[in-house]
């Protein structure tokens, strides 16, 4: 059986040999290294997955579960009495639900039926655009004295996609006299509230209008048929 050399050290006996102070740290920091690289190339590897709702209207399976949801809700006292009995109506508020990406029981609390039109709540306009995930910092701003025509209102929010701070129209009391929107007695009785409604509409349509899926707030409808009424009337006593 040979025998190394004296002073010569065989791969095995190194192998089992303690590594000194330097060493070690370089084993460590090799190891350390190693373990980190896998795990990039695992997650580098892993596959992104984006969830996209649903079409109801063309697909058969969630369609016909769609309808069981709607079935059963139709039936529960929980939601607004002016969905009960009426799973139609509760299948388009989950479906628009869906698209959203909120609950349905929000949908139905502040989706209604204006003068024939399906319309958003006034004030489910400024949880929308938060809803959208597409801004930061979304806030009112108020400027001009209370009370007077100056006074007006505008959203202001940071948008995600590349960090710009972006605003919407503003909206003041002026404007709403000009457009007749002062017929309807909510703009004389609480005029922050309706400036602050009609500025997140605004800056939906301007920036998010897809969020809205085309529908108006209740506000917005009964302001038009207030402005058509009053114009009529001016004609009238025009004649």
């Amino acid at each position: 059986m040979s025998t190394a050399p004296e002073g010569v050290v065989s791969a095995a006996q190194s192998a089992q040999m303690p590594l000194s102070g330097t060493n070690a740290n370089e084993a460590t920091e090799n190891t350390a290294l190693a373990e980190q690289g896998a795990q990039g190339n695992l997650v580098a590897e892993k596959p992104t997955e984006t969830i996209m709702p649903t079409n109801v209207w063309a697909n058969k399976d969630a369609f016909n579960q769609t309808l069981r949801m709607a079935q059963m809700l139709s039936q529960s006292s929980l939601v607004p009495q002016n969905y009960q009995g009426k799973p139609q109506d509760c299948f388009i508020a989950i479906d628009i639900a869906s698209r959203l990406g909120c609950s349905p029981i929000y949908v139905m609390q502040n989706l209604y039926v204006v003068k024939g039109k399906p319309s958003w709540a006034g004030q489910a306009c400024m949880a929308i655009i938060m809803a959208s995930n597409r801004f930061a910092n979304v806030r009112l701003c108020y400027v001009g004295k209370a009370g007077t025509d100056d006074r007006g209102c505008f959203v202001k929010a940071t948008r995600l996609c590349d960090g710009e701070e972006v605003q919407g129209t503003l909206v003041t009391m002026a404007m709403a006299k000009g457009e007749g929107w002062t017929a309807n007695s909510k703009w004389r009785t609480m005029s922050e509230q309706m400036l602050g409604y009609r500025a997140a509409s605004f800056f939906a349509r301007l920036h998010c209008p897809d969020a809205l899926m085309g529908l108006q707030t209740d506000d917005e409808i009964v302001d038009v048929d207030s402005a058509k009424k009053s114009n009529l009337t001016d004609i009238l006593k025009g004649e």
